[in-house]
């Protein structure tokens, strides 16, 4: 079975690499490729972007870094377990379909793609078998356990995703998100009031090394360009109604930046105070130009009926 079909898990185990004076002067995550025989450099590079790489006891997130000898770096290495990614008869609420694309609306609580603790019952799961009797599928450039998966939303967001047909199609859109030329916007209802009418959050992002299931903002400069942009739609006694567009689209994103802020996301279970009535964030629109035809489409959905009925009740 190909890595492709592998969970990682919690569980770890640390790997040192003692550097020598063939070492000195060179990118870390050569280095360690070169040190350390169960990990490939562009696994390397994913290890150190993800925080699990220290040198002589010091964190070091950027793979540009160069070694010295005598240096020692420990490398977490999470374990693996094999999965299997079947089609699933899960209900899904297209909003658009054609031979290379498809918009899909994903309910708060879906994940997107396998997952430990989540091997079944995804978004993916439910495309597969959405597409089995079409005798379509799903492009194969994100592999087995992700497959036509361009970008992804946290499982208790709504909102829209796309997801590609073929491998030109995903490679298209791809390089869209990378061009940030892809419309992405979202509302939320998130804590405290702004004095303000609309701003922009310009704060890099690297994962937490006390928590790898978190993100957070980075002050020193280092870690992933992140850029959000805010605008008021509805001021509530103790919340307020955001218009969020992303610039970029790093992981939990919006719900990193506005909880550094001190205006998390209303329900955020992660980066502010949990509430019985979940997360209040929806991806409401997304526009691109079609892998097919270059024209700009661009669809919308409204938030669930929860997100209405908070909204009343604040109003209220």
């Amino acid at each position: 079975m190909s890595d492709e079909l592998f969970f990682e898990t919690d569980e770890y185990d640390v790997l040192r690499a003692e550097f020598t004076e063939a070492d000195e002067g060179a990118r870390l995550d050569a280095a360690l490729a070169s040190r350390i025989g169960e990990i490939s450099r562009n696994r390397a590079q994913m290890l150190i972007e993800n925080g699990e790489v220290s040198v002589d006891g010091e964190l070091q997130t950027s793979k540009k870094y160069r070694v010295r000898s005598g240096s020692v770096a420990a490398v977490k290495l999470y374990k693996r377990v094999p999965v299997d990614v079947v089609p699933e008869a899960i209900a899904l609420d297209i909003v658009y379909e054609d031979d290379d694309v498809i918009i899909i609306n994903k309910p708060k609580g879906m994940v997107v793609h396998p997952a430990p603790g989540n091997e079944t019952g995804t978004l993916v799961n439910a495309a597969l078998h959405h597409l089995q009797g079409a005798g379509g599928a799903l492009s194969s450039i994100n592999g087995k356990l992700r497959p036509g998966i361009v970008h992804r939303i946290d499982k208790n967001t709504s909102g829209l995703i796309m997801v590609a047909k073929n491998d030109a199609a995903h490679a298209s859109l791809s390089r869209q998100l990378a061009e940030h030329s892809i419309t992405r916007v979202y509302v939320a209802l998130v804590a405290g009031g702004f004095a303000e009418d609309e701003g922009t959050i310009d704060v890099p992002l690297v994962r937490d090394p006390a928590n790898r299931k978190r993100q957070k903002v980075s002050r020193s400069g280092e870690g992933r360009r992140a850029v959000t942009h805010y605008r008021v739609l509805e001021r509530f006694s103790k919340y307020t109604l955001l218009e969020l567009r992303l610039e970029t689209g790093r992981t939990h994103q919006i719900r990193v930046h506005l909880a550094s802020t001190g205006h998390p996301v209303l329900g955020d279970d992660l980066y502010g105070p949990a509430d019985g009535d979940g997360q209040f964030l929806h991806a409401q629109t997304l526009g691109f130009l079609h892998p097919q035809s270059g024209e700009y489409v661009e669809f919308s959905a409204e938030p669930p009926e929860d997100f209405r009925l908070m909204r009343e009740k604040l109003s209220r």
